[in-house]
């Protein structure tokens, strides 16, 4: 008789634990957007509704395709869908919906051991093209060159946004020589222990580093600079899921962390959520009414 009930007892836990677990989200995306709030708000979200979202890294651009595809719930992206030529999405990303949850900024980035506090936009187009190469001129005297950091691809999160936001040109060639990385992790890893290093990458990834962020013509990132439009370079941060395949359990999550609990954390890790940003979305669409934000 014993025997029986915990039999049954194990049959229940395993059929309770595999109910839960088909409930249960995947996330993929930019290492920018983990780090400015999924991980709290993963864990936010199971404390209110008991369900689980499993992360993982892989870019934005897998953050776009694997919702697109529908391999995962969710995904998170700095960027935007890729627009071809011809003004049609690419075919890997035209099933993904980008729900936009708040504002990040590219940031120039060098070592805290480089002496160099400030550079302005035109030296960062001339350091991307090769045309400003040492130190020496930023006035560090006797410092060498200027090592190049860049993420490998033009599809990548900050790769796309760079070229966009500094050229506006998404396929815009880069013609200094560089180092060239597979992930922003490793990029401010470089630059983290390299004096001479210069990099671009997201301002809610670059502050939980132990890096150098510049200002830009005397303006630094921080939030308030940033949500007020002051910082040039600035973006919109999002979470993306499928055109086709959503699940209740997945606008569940759309719903938190687009209402007050879910912006309440993203503010406070620092990053600007919707409200604070509010003058960013205006800023961006009148300055890139082809990639309008709703």
């Amino acid at each position: 008789m014993y025997k029986q009930i915990s039999l049954a007892l194990v049959f229940l836990s395993l059929f309770l634990t595999s109910t839960v677990a088909a409930n249960d989200l995947s996330w993929a995306g930019c290492g920018i957007t983990k780090h400015a709030f999924m991980n709290e708000m993963a864990d936010a979200f199971e404390k209110k509704t008991g369900l689980k979202i499993r992360l993982s890294g892989g870019g934005a651009t897998k953050g776009i395709r694997s919702a697109s595809a529908g391999t995962t719930d969710l995904g998170g992206s700095c960027r935007l869908w890729l627009i071809l030529p011809d003004g049609s999405t690419h075919s890997q990303e035209v099933n993904a919906r980008l729900i936009h949850v708040g504002w990040d900024a590219l940031v120039p980035i060098t070592s805290t051991s480089n002496p160099v506090e400030n550079i302005s936009l035109e030296e960062i187009k001339n350091i991307l093209n090769g045309e400003l190469k040492s130190w020496t001129d930023m006035g560090w005297k006797d410092s060498g060159k200027i090592i190049l950091c860049i993420r490998e691809g033009k599809e990548s999160g900050v790769g796309f946004m760079a070229r966009k936001l500094i050229f506006n040109d998404p396929d815009y060639k880069f013609k200094g020589r560089s180092l060239f990385f597979k992930s922003t992790n490793s990029l401010e890893a470089k630059v983290e222990n390299s004096s001479r290093s210069f990099g671009l990458s997201g301002v809610s990834s670059a502050k939980r580093r132990d890096v150098k962020i510049l200002s830009i013509d005397g303006i630094y990132p921080g939030k308030e600079n940033i949500a007020s439009g002051k910082f040039p370079l600035f973006r919109p941060l999002f979470i993306t899921a499928s055109k086709t395949k959503s699940r209740p359990e997945v606008e569940m999550f759309i719903d938190f962390i687009r209402g007050s609990d879910g912006q309440k954390i993203i503010s406070n890790q620092g990053t600007i959520n919707l409200e604070e940003g509010k003058t960013l979305h205006l800023l961006w669409n009148k300055k890139y009414p082809k990639l309008r934000l709703q």
